[in-house]
């Protein structure tokens, strides 16, 4: 009888690590313990999951394998306690310019012989003990390394100093401690820099909430606040939980969450997310989720795990930094044997640099995954980044995705000498109390024409027919045609129908008195978001929609997309596996549980907005934190710009080591001027991969471009694609 498998969940912080390696360390180290199933470190947010078998491991037996790797487990942050301060550091522009006039410096000096003067009349032992205590951190940890059987990339370059101490030329060898201080400070640096976005989320976090207990208030940690709790909401404070509203009404800046600067009005009924602000107004607020399990929880979780789904760019990166480490010994071994010259070997220990090729992917992966998240972009991880940037097919939902999600009156028909205002009114007053949404519509258009509905009297609501009641003493009814006026013949009610739209009768005392049409209407500025993904070279951009042939077609022709009406859930993940087997990256956009299985198919699956649910947002691969679809082609983008960073890196790193190795290996680069080179690359990936943090996006004509705002005429250009009440 097979045995069931026990496996216990732990997440611990994890501190001391500054680059990517240093996680891989912590990885292999801990992975390395018996009863471990598998190790998650990341670097980003100084934590590792660890999945463990707890009758054959423990927090002990983990906790000692991080130290033996030189690595700490601090004491747990709880999450009332402050965040960490948000490190800024040095400009790396201002840094790589400091570091290659330094490097010019060294080289000219190299050249006039000032470091041959400095070595004749400074005796050896001097240098070897500048160089010991100056690399003592370096050299402990590359021995610890060595003990465990593994070789890191500061190894070739320990070896490098020692050679150069093994020929006399200390100088050179103080100098690779220099460089290789500098080179582990720019990796921490770049890190730092990437886990700023993660900071500044978790700053933002709350910390405490005013709760209602009986008939009194009181403020309390955030963790002592449960599910069900009755939050109070003072005007200017942070909201601390995920609720619903039962009382009070205030303007919501949701910026925290979804990225938009633009306030939103709430009130009994709606529900409303932690970290953001009730700028105007009180609320009361009973408590859905708290915490780590809030919407703003669980961003600040999908970021800190982004970072485990990694690229595939980055392993082919990971695997040729485990190779080239004994390439680089062998190329030294033959210089030395061929050559002689035990400089030139130096030498070409020395300007070898593995630490770029591993640092070239993570950093730019990171970059990008917290700019985004400061623009309302969720990526759960660096190989979907890669693959949306190798996307071609766009696939659609509509209702509430390409929609609005709600009916709108787009049309006013008045007959028989009533006027428009008449009929809407009318309608409005009979629909007054009825809860259906269509009912919402006529209300919505009457109140945007200034129209106030009578109170109605004797109302009456049959489902799936309409509402009768009286209205200032004359029986008024809206409703289906059937409910109304069966046996009407309405060639222009026949028109609007097969444009897609539901019809309401409006009839005054029996008499039809008008028409009202209603339609759920695409979201103002999908149009130009769809011309932005189509100028990006998407080949084909199709809808994919449960509803039927007339109502798919009235709303992807004017948006100038395929479309493909009456699907059922697996009938949209056939649609994908179908260009799939074409050989198309297919890029799928939903809300909703419906939309979750082809969602999860997709090669990448985004989830549109907050409003969505949960069902689509866990199947997804990118999130949405705000209902726009300009953030579709800036995501897109964004994945594109990332991928040409890191092929820049990767080229960049490439073409450096093989001139270094070569120049080296023949005699032309001293051990002084190699030390000096080697740590250029981390300084030039570092540089190139800070541009992602700053990543803006600016809109023309339907195409998309970096590093401008959106202009406000881009936005007022979609408002006036909203749709007009009223009939020619």
């Amino acid at each position: 009888m097979q045995t069931e498998r026990v496996e216990q969940t732990l997440e611990i912080p994890v501190g001391g690590m500054d680059c990517a390696e240093c996680a891989s360390h912590v990885q292999d180290a801990v992975g390395a313990v018996a009863g471990v199933h598998s190790v998650e470190v990341r670097l980003a947010a100084e934590r590792a999951v660890v999945r463990l078998d707890p009758t054959l491991a423990s927090l002990a037996d983990v906790r000692r394998a991080v130290e033996r790797a030189g690595y700490t487990v601090p004491e747990e942050r709880g999450a009332d306690q402050e965040a960490p301060a948000i490190s800024r550091g040095p400009s790396p522009i201002l840094l790589v310019i400091g570091i290659v006039l330094a490097a010019g410096a060294l080289v000219i000096s190299e050249g006039v012989g000032v470091f041959d003067a400095l070595q004749d009349r400074v005796p050896w032992h001097i240098g070897a003990a500048l160089v010991v205590a100056g690399g003592f951190p370096i050299f402990r940890n590359v021995l610890r390394a060595a003990l465990d059987r593994r070789i890191t990339s500061h190894t070739l370059m320990t070896v490098g100093a020692a050679a150069a101490l093994g020929t006399g030329e200390w100088v050179a060898a103080v100098l690779v401690v220099c460089f290789m201080r500098v080179g582990a400070y720019t990796e921490r640096l770049t890190t730092e820099r990437s886990r700023n976005a993660l900071r500044s989320l978790a700053a933002a976090a709350p910390r405490t909430a005013r709760v209602r207990r009986g008939s009194e208030e009181e403020e309390v940690q955030i963790s002592q606040v449960g599910v069900g709790d009755v939050v109070i909401v003072r005007p200017g404070e942070l909201i601390p939980v995920d609720g619903v509203v039962i009382s009070g009404a205030a303007t919501v800046q949701a910026a925290a969450i979804t990225g938009e600067s633009m306030p939103v009005e709430v009130g009994p009924g709606s529900r409303v997310h932690a970290a953001t602000v009730a700028a105007m107004g009180a609320l009361h607020v009973r408590t859905t989720a708290v915490g780590r399990d809030s919407m703003y929880g669980r961003v600040i979780r999908l970021v800190e795990e982004a970072e485990a789904h990694r690229a595939d760019v980055q392993r082919v990166a990971d695997k040729f930094s485990a190779w080239y480490l004994p390439v680089v010994g062998t190329i030294a071994t033959l210089v030395f044997l061929l050559r002689r010259d035990p400089q030139a070997t130096a030498a070409v220990l020395v300007v070898a640099c593995s630490c770029s090729f591993a640092l070239a992917t993570p950093i730019a992966m990171l970059s990008s995954i917290g700019a985004g998240a400061k623009r309302g972009l969720l990526f759960k991880g660096g190989k979907y980044l890669e693959t949306l940037a190798r996307a071609d097919v766009l696939l659609i939902d509509k209702t509430g995705t390409l929609t609005l999600g709600k009916p709108q009156i787009t049309d006013v028909v008045a007959l028989n000498g009533a006027s428009e205002r008449e009929v809407l009114a009318l309608a409005a007053s009979a629909e007054r109390y009825s809860e259906h949404p269509l009912a919402e519509a006529v209300r919505a258009a009457a109140r945007e024409r200034g129209l106030a509905p009578a109170e109605p009297e004797n109302f009456e609501a049959t489902a799936g027919f309409g509402v009768r009641a009286q209205v200032g003493g004359v029986w008024a009814a809206v409703g289906s045609r059937r409910m109304v006026a069966p046996d009407l013949a309405a060639p222009f009610a026949d028109e609007l129908e097969a444009a897609g739209k539901t019809t309401l009768f409006v009839t005054r005392s029996g008499e039809l008195i008008g028409v009202l049409a209603a339609a759920d209407t695409p979201r103002p500025e999908a149009r130009t978001a769809l011309d932005a993904v189509r100028a990006l070279g998407f080949k084909r951009i199709e809808l994919l929609t449960g509803d039927n042939e007339h109502a798919a077609s009235s709303l992807a022709e004017p948006l100038g997309v395929e479309y493909r009406a009456n699907l059922l859930p697996e009938d949209k993940i056939g649609v994908v596996r179908e260009y799939q087997a074409k050989g198309g990256v297919v890029v799928m956009v939903g809300d909703g549980v419906n939309d979750a299985p082809a969602l999860a198919q997709a090669d990448v699956g985004i989830a549109m907005g907050v409003g969505g649910t949960d069902a689509a947002f866990e199947a997804a691969h990118i999130a949405l934190m705000r209902d726009d679809w300009m953030l579709a082609p800036e995501a897109i983008h964004l994945a594109r710009r990332t991928m040409r960073v890191v092929k820049l890196n990767l080229a960049f790193t490439a073409a450096y080591n093989v001139v270094g190795l070569s120049l080296a290996a023949f005699g032309f680069l001293p051990p002084v001027v190699a030390a000096a080179a080697q740590s250029l690359p981390d300084v030039g990936i570092l540089a190139n991969s800070s541009r992602l943090l700053r990543y803006r996006a600016r809109y023309d004509d339907g195409s998309i471009n970096d590093d401008a705002d959106r202009p406000a005429a881009a936005a007022s250009g979609a408002e006036e694609q909203t749709q007009k009440i009223g009939r020619a």
